[in-house]
C-alpha cells in the first residue's frame, strides 16, 4: 500500500507543529510514503528547508497552506504547478498585510476571490461534524478541485466521523480524501507539542483542558497502521492528487528589475557602458592594461550568465546614496570584482589586489552574485525607502529571519507552561549569561535553588533542550532586500514587519541561498556615520571639505600609531586580540592592514596559520615554496594562506580544479563542521597535489589549513574594503582626535568601547572635553576652539539618560532667541517637564545657574507649572545653603546620568584601599616582568568571549592608569563564574604574560570587589 500525507504542520506553524520541516520529510521517506504535503498555517516559511531535506529522497513534496477563514471554515489549499503555487502566495501575503505581524485575515469572500478560477486544489478540513452549507459554498466556487478530508484520530468518534463525512459527500458528489493533521513527526514529541500548545494559550498544560489534542495520534503513522484505520479508497486518492502534483521549487525563476536600461539600450550594452565610464573616471590617465582585462572577463561572465541587471540595480542604489550624501561602500565577495570598482559599487582597487571573480560568480555555482554595501548607520533607512519608493512593496521587500529558541527565552516559556512560578524561572534564567551555549547544565540549576534531580525539574530540562533552536517568529532581516521584475508575492508571500513602513517576505536568508534568489544587503555601519560625521566637523570648524579619497594615503604617521596599538575607536583594530597583535604585525602600508584586518579571525587561527606568518615575517623562519604557482598565489602572504580567495587558487593552481570547482571546495570547507565529512573533496584536493608532483605532507598540511578555516573564512575583498575604513579611522585619529572622538561619541552606540572609554582616550590625546552646560552644549556633542589651533569638544546634551529629545530640541530653540536667565526662565521658556529638568540637574548640566548638583536639585524641585494669570510673575526666593556633593558624589552622578565622567577616575578615591590590598596599578603591572605573580583590579569594560577561543574569555578592566588585558582559562572561568560575570570592579590574582609590548594577566582567582564602588554603576560591553 502507498500513501501521501496531504495535511501536516511543522514547527513554522508557530507553537503548534512540534517537528522542524526536516525532521517530518525524513520520517515520511523513512515510512514509504509516496508523498507528503507541508501545509502550515497561512505560510510557506519552511518549505524550503523541507524541498532542501527532500531533494535526494524517493519522496515527492507538495507544496501547500491551512488557511481558516473569519467564518471558521478550515481548508488546506495545495499548489500543483508554477501558476497555482504563485495564487497561493498571493492569498497568504493578502491574509498576512491585512492584520498585524504574526496573524492573518481573510474572509470567504476574499477566499473565493483569490481562488476561484485559481489551479490550486482543495481539502475542505470538516473536522469531527462538517456542515453541509459550508460544503455547498465550497463546491459551487471550486467545482472538480475539491475533497472533503477525513482525519480519523483514534479519539473513540472515528466510526461515526467517517459516516458522517460519507453521507456529506454523498451528498455533495465530493470524493473523500484521508489525511491526518500531523504536527510532529514521531509520537515522543506528544509532551512537547502539548507544552507548545499550552505557550500559545498563555495557560499551564494542566489547565488547557480541551485544548490539548486527546491523543498522539497527530504524527506520521505507519502505513500498515494507517490501512487498518482508513478504508483503502480514502488512501488510494491521496495518490490521485499526488499525480496531480507537478510543481517543485526547482522551478522558481527569478526575474531581475528591468526598468533601469534607457531606451535604445540593452541590459548588456548599458552595463558596458556605465562600467567603461567609471573605469575612466577612476583612472583619468589611462585605464591600466591589467584592469582592462579584468572587466572583460567579469563583463563576459556577467553576459553570458545574464546577470546586468543585479549589478544596474545595485549601481542605482549606490548612485541614490551618494547623490544624497550618505557614505557607502560595498565589501564582502562583491569586492573581487573590478566592474564593482568601475561603477563606484566598492573601493578596492583592482589593480592593487588579486582579484578573483569566480569567488564571486562563477559558471559552475549557477546562482546570483550577493553584493553587500554598508550604508552609514544613521541615514541607511532612506536607502530602504528609497528602494520601497522605486520599485514599490509589490516589488521590494526585505528578507525574514528567523527567530529561535534560546536557553533564556525557552526556560521562561516552558516553565511557565509547566507551572513554575515567576520568581523560580527569572532565577534561573538570569543565571544563564551570553556564553551559556545551548544547554542548560545542573550546576546553573542548583545555583538557582532547584533541585535538578526532581521529576518535575528533569521535565523542564528535557523539554527545554527539545525546543531549543525552534521557530519562535519570523522578524526581518538586518538588510537582505529581495527586488524583482514582478509582484513578489508571485514568488513567495509577502507579510508585514513589525516596524512601521516596513514588510518582509517568509523565507530568510539561508532560504534564500537555497534557491539561488537575488538578494543585496543593504548594511548599516556606524563607522561610515562617524566618518562622515567627522568630514561635516572638519568643513564646519575649518571651513574646508574632506572626504574619504582626500584622506593622504600611506601615512608613516598613521602607522606607527597603528603600531603601538593606540587604535581605540578605529575601525576592526580596535579589540584587545587585534591591539595584542598590531605590535607584533607592525602594519607599515595598507596591504599589512589588510592582513591585520583577517588574520584575527577563526579561520587563520584554527587553521594555525598566525604564527608561521609572523614567525617569517619577523625572519625567524624562511619562507619556502613547493612550485613557481603555489609562489605566485601565496608570496604576499609569505607562503601561508590567509584568505578564502588563496584556498581556491590553489586548489586551481596545485590541485588542477577549475575555478568554479574551487569555490565548491570553499562552500564545502564552510559547511564540513555542520556536516562532519569532506568526503571527496579531500580525497581530490590532496590526490590532485600528488599527482602534480607535490608531496604528500603538503598536500595534507594545505588541507588542514584550509579546513580550518571551516565556516570562518575570510575573502581578502572583505579584509580590503575593511582595512579602507580602518585606515580612514586611523588618520582621522591620528590627526584629528578632537573630531573622530566627537563624531564617534554623536555615532553611539558602535564599537567596542563606551562613551567613558572614548572621552578617555580622547583626553589621553590631549584633547580638551569639556563638560555639559545648558548655556553652550548643543544636542549633539560639538567642537569649540581650544587652546591655540586645536578644538576642543564640549560633550553634548543627547549624553544627558533621562532628557527627552523634544525637551532638547525645545531647550536649544528657547536658547535661540535669548540667553537663559536661570533655572525658572529656562524651565518656563524650554517648557520642560519635571523629568527633563531633573535629568539636566542630575548631570550637573545646570552649573551655570546652581554651583552644585544639590543646589540644581533644589532649583527644580520648586519649579511648578505656573498659573496663566502668573506666567511671567516672578517670586524670588533665597539660596538654600547646602552642602556641595563629596568628589566620590559627583562621579558616582556623573556615571548614573551620563555614562562617564570627566572628573578622576572612580578607582583614584579608591586607590589607598586597593594599594592596601596589595592591587597595583595597570602602569606598576605594565612594568613587571614575564611571569611574575601580580594582584590588580579594574572596572570591567569588555568581556569577550569568542566561538573559536575554545571557552577562553577575554576581560578588559580599567583604572586610574590605564588597561589591563585578562585571560581567563575555562576551568577557571567556570570555578569564578560568578565574579566574571557579576562583577562591575573585577580582581585578579595571576601570573603576567608578556611578549614585546603585549601584556596579559593569565587569571587565576577572581573577585567581586563591587561593594566597594557604593552606588556607583558602570556597564560593560559583552561580546561573544
Amino acid at each position: 500500500m502507498e500513501y501521501a500525507e496531504l495535511h501536516c504542520l511543522s514547527n513554522f506553524t508557530f507553537l503548534r507543529g512540534a517537528s522542524h520541516p526536516q525532521e517530518l520529510i525524513e520520517r515520511a521517506a523513512e515510512l514509504g510514503y509516496a508523498g507528503l504535503a507541508l501545509t502550515d498555517e497561512c505560510s510557506v516559511a519552511g518549505i524550503v528547508r523541507a524541498h532542501a531535506a527532500a531533494r535526494d529522497l524517493p519522496l515527492k513534496l507538495v507544496v501547500g497552506s491551512e488557511i481558516t477563514t473569519g467564518e471558521h471554515l478550515k481548508l488546506v489549499v495545495l499548489a500543483p504547478n508554477r501558476r497555482a503555487y504563485g495564487e497561493l502566495c498571493r492569498l497568504i501575503g493578502f491574509a498576512r498585510r491585512a492584520a498585524v505581524k504574526g496573524e492573518y485575515r481573510v474572509g470567504r469572500e476574499e477566499l473565493a476571490r483569490h481562488l476561484q478560477g485559481s489551479q490550486c486544489l482543495t481539502l475542505w478540513l470538516a473536522e469531527e461534524s462538517p456542515d453541509i452549507e459550508d460544503g455547498v459554498w465550497l463546491k459551487e466556487r471550486f467545482a472538480d478541485r475539491l475533497w472533503l478530508a477525513v482525519e480519523l484520530q483514534s479519539n473513540g468518534c472515528k466510526r461515526q466521523t467517517l459516516d458522517d463525512c460519507r453521507a456529506i459527500a454523498k451528498k455533495l458528489g465530493l470524493p473523500l480524501v484521508a489525511s491526518g493533521n500531523v504536527h510532529m513527526h514521531s509520537r515522543e514529541r506528544r509532551m512537547l507539542q502539548d507544552t507548545l500548545t499550552a505557550i500559545r494559550h498563555g495557560k499551564p498544560v494542566e489547565r488547557l483542558g480541551f485544548a490539548l489534542h486527546p491523543n498522539a495520534e497527530r504524527v506520521l503513522r505507519p502505513l500498515d497502521e494507517l490501512a487498518r484505520i482508513y478504508p483503502r479508497d480514502l488512501l488510494r486518492e491521496t495518490l490521485s492528487i499526488l499525480e496531480r502534483i507537478e510543481f517543485s521549487l526547482d522551478e522558481l525563476r527569478y526575474e531581475y528589475p528591468r526598468e533601469l536600461v534607457p531606451e535604445g539600450r540593452t541590459p548588456t550594452n548599458h552595463l558596458r557602458i556605465l562600467t567603461e565610464e567609471g573605469a575612466r573616471r577612476r583612472w583619468p590617465e589611462g585605464v591600466p592594461e591589467k584592469v582592462t582585462r579584468l572587466v572583460e572577463h567579469e563583463l563576459e561572465l556577467i553576459g553570458e550568465l545574464k546577470y546586468e541587471p543585479y549589478f544596474l540595480t545595485v549601481h542605482d542604489i549606490v548612485r541614490f546614496a551618494r547623490n544624497e550624501g550618505i557614505l557607502c561602500q560595498g565589501r564582502g565577495s562583491a569586492a573581487n570584482s573590478a566592474v564593482c570598482f568601475c561603477l563606484g559599487i566598492t573601493e578596492v582597487d583592482p589593480a592593487r589586489m588579486e582579484m578573483l571573480m569566480e569567488r564571486f560568480i562563477s559558471r559552475e555555482r549557477n546562482e546570483p552574485p550577493d553584493i553587500d554595501v554598508d550604508f552609514e548607520h544613521e541615514r541607511r533607512e532612506e536607502v530602504i525607502q528609497y528602494i520601497y519608493t522605486k520599485y514599490s512593496r509589490e516589488r521590494a521587500a526585505l528578507a525574514a529571519t528567523v527567530i529561535t529558541y534560546r536557553p533564556k527565552s525557552a526556560i521562561r516559556d516552558v516553565g511557565k507552561a509547566l507551572g513554575f512560578g515567576a520568581g523560580e524561572l527569572d532565577t534561573l534564567a538570569r543565571s544563564l549569561h551570553w556564553w551559556d551555549r545551548r544547554n542548560v547544565d545542573t550546576e546553573r540549576v542548583t545555583e538557582a535553588g532547584l533541585d535538578p534531580a526532581s521529576p518535575r525539574v528533569r521535565r523542564l530540562l528535557s523539554l527545554v533542550e527539545s525546543v531549543l533552536g525552534f521557530p519562535r517568529h519570523l522578524s526581518q532581516h538586518v538588510g537582505g532586500f529581495v527586488i524583482s521584475e514582478r509582484p513578489l508575492s508571485e514568488l513567495v508571500p509577502v507579510e508585514n514587519a513589525a516596524m512601521p513602513g516596513r514588510t518582509v517576505i517568509q523565507w530568510d536568508k539561508n532560504d534564500l541561498e537555497e534557491l539561488g534568489l537575488l538578494k543585496v544587503d543593504i548594511l548599516g555601519l556606524g563607522m561610515l556615520s562617524a566618518i562622515r560625521k567627522s568630514f561635516e566637523l572638519m568643513e564646519d570648524f575649518y571651513g574646508r571639505e574632506f572626504s574619504m579619497s582626500s584622506i593622504p594615503a600611506e601615512d608613516p604617521e598613521v602607522y606607527r600609531m597603528i603600531s603601538k596599538a593606540d587604535t581605540l575607536g578605529v575601525f576592526q583594530i580596535e579589540s584587545r586580540a587585534q591591539m595584542a597583535m598590531l605590535p607584533r604585525l607592525k602594519p607599515r602600508c595598507y596591504y599589512d592592514l589588510v592582513i591585520e584586518v583577517a588574520i584575527i579571525r577563526p579561520g587563520p587561527i584554527q587553521g594555525d596559520m598566525v604564527h608561521p606568518y609572523l614567525r617569517r615575517r619577523n625572519g625567524e623562519e624562511p619562507v619556502t615554496y613547493p612550485s613557481a604557482g603555489v609562489r605566485k598565489v601565496l608570496e604576499r602572504t609569505l607562503g601561508v594562506p590567509i584568505f578564502q580567495e588563496q584556498v581556491m587558487q590553489l586548489a586551481i593552481v596545485a590541485a588542477g580544479f577549475t575555478p568554479g570547482e574551487a569555490d565548491q571546495l570553499r562552500r564545502a570547507m564552510a559547511a564540513w563542521q555542520r556536516r562532519g565529512d569532506l568526503g571527496s573533496m579531500e580525497e581530490r584536493l590532496i590526490q590532485g597535489m600528488l599527482e602534480r608532483g607535490y608531496r604528500r605532507e603538503f598536500a595534507e598540511r594545505i588541507f588542514n589549513q584550509i579546513k580550518g578555516f571551516g565556516e570562518y573564512g575570510f575573502p581578502e575583498s572583505h579584509a580590503a574594503s575593511f582595512a579602507l575604513l580602518a585606515y580612514v579611522s586611523a588618520w582621522l585619529k591620528c590627526h584629528e582626535p578632537a573630531v573622530f572622538f566627537c563624531a564617534l561619541l554623536n555615532s553611539q552606540p558602535m564599537g567596542f568601547y563606551a562613551p567613558a572609554q572614548l572621552v578617555r582616550t580622547a583626553r589621553e590625546h590631549d584633547v580638551d572635553v569639556r563638560p555639559i552646560v545648558v548655556t553652550r552644549s548643543r544636542w549633539d556633542s560639538s567642537l569649540e576652539p581650544g587652546a591655540g589651533c586645536e578644538p576642543a569638544i564640549r560633550l553634548g546634551l543627547r549624553v544627558v539618560k533621562g532628557l527627552s529629545a523634544k525637551g532638547g530640541e525645545r531647550l536649544l530653540e528657547a536658547r535661540a532667541g535669548r540667553e537663559f536667565a536661570d533655572v525658572e526662565d529656562l524651565a518656563r521658556r524650554a517648557r520642560l517637564d519635571a523629568k527633563d529638568l531633573g535629568a539636566l540637574a542630575a548631570a550637573g548640566a545646570l552649573k551655570p545657574f546652581a554651583r552644585n548638583r544639590h543646589r540644581a536639585r533644589w532649583s527644580v524641585a520648586g519649579i511648578e507649572k505656573p498659573a496663566p494669570l502668573l506666567d511671567r510673575a516672578r517670586i524670588p526666593e533665597a539660596i538654600p545653603m547646602l552642602k556641595a556633593p563629596t568628589e566620590g558624589e559627583d562621579i558616582m552622578a556623573d556615571y548614573r546620568r551620563m555614562g562617564l565622567t570627566l572628573g578622576r577616575h572612580p578607582l583614584a578615591l579608591l586607590r589607598e584601599r586597593l594599594g592596601a590590598m596589595g592591587v597595583l596599578e595597570a602602569e606598576a603591572v605594565r612594568r613587571l616582568k614575564h611571569g611574575t605573580r601580580v594582584c590588580a583590579a579594574g572596572l570591567v569594560i569588555i568581556r569577550q568571549r569568542p566561538a573559536s577561543a575554545d571557552g577562553v574569555t577575554f576581560v578588559t578592566v580599567e583604572d586610574e592608569t590605564g588597561y589591563l588585558n585578562l585571560i581567563v582559562w575555562e576551568n577557571v572561568a567556570q570555578r569564578e563564574r560568578r565574579a566574571l560575570l557579576g562583577a562591575m570592579l573585577l580582581g585578579v590574582e595571576g601570573r603576567v604574560q608578556k611578549e614585546g609590548e603585549v601584556l596579559h594577566i593569565i587569571a587565576e582567582r577572581l573577585h567581586d570587589q563591587s561593594r566597594l564602588l557604593g552606588g556607583l554603576t558602570a556597564r560593560s560591553r559583552d561580546f561573544r
